[in-house]
């Protein structure tokens, strides 16, 4: 089941039905922050959070999930038909994500264009489940990775383990756009 759809089937959801995370995750019996992290799809819920999360938002569990296994063999998705997922947007966190596979629901791989403003990074690194590739389009931006920090120019690639705190930071006066691929499991091979 992909996560970036399933995380925006839940906001979706609770965003029609006028509620907040705070509203839902009380509901349900969980924290604010751990569906916090689902809606952002930074952890996937087991089966059971899952029925908990469908009762709170009074949908059925057939709803929540129907259609995330369905999996056309190509998708095509036009520069104008991307869609911009709200990921972890605050004042100090205004990258823009745009969906480039949005309409394939069953996917193995996210892949995403970054949008960096100058200035922009959040408070602290986070880290999610899998694995994820960055190449940079245009622009410079920092790379901060567990202790570490890359300076990465126009052209150049990284492909890291997720689990371990990351984060985008762009300092210069330009901004920054990113190709950026993740995919919530590693490949066991």
């Amino acid at each position: 089941m992909n996560l970036v759809e399933l995380a925006q089937r839940i906001r979706s959801f609770r965003i029609d039905r006028r509620m907040t995370i705070e509203q839902v995750a009380s509901r349900a019996g969980l924290t604010r922050s751990w569906l916090s992290k689902v809606e952002n799809f930074r952890v996937t819920p087991s089966l059971p959070a899952l029925a908990k999360i469908a009762e709170a938002l009074d949908v059925s569990f057939v709803d929540l999930v129907s259609g995330l296994d369905e999996k056309p063999a190509l998708v095509l998705v036009r520069k104008d038909d991307r869609k911009v997922i709200d990921r972890d947007r605050s004042k100090e966190n205004t990258t823009i994500y745009e969906s480039l596979a949005h309409t394939r629901a069953n996917r193995s791989m996210d892949p995403f264009l970054l949008t960096v403003p100058p200035g922009v990074a959040r408070n602290k690194a986070l880290t999610h489940e899998g694995e994820e590739f960055l190449m940079v389009n245009s622009g410079s931006v920092k790379f901060e990775y567990g202790e570490d920090t890359y300076v990465l120019k126009s052209g150049d690639c990284l492909y890291f383990d997720a689990s371990t705190p990351h984060r985008l930071v762009n300092p210069y006066k330009r901004e920054a756009v990113v190709l950026c691929v993740f995919s919530e499991t590693a490949n066991p091979h």
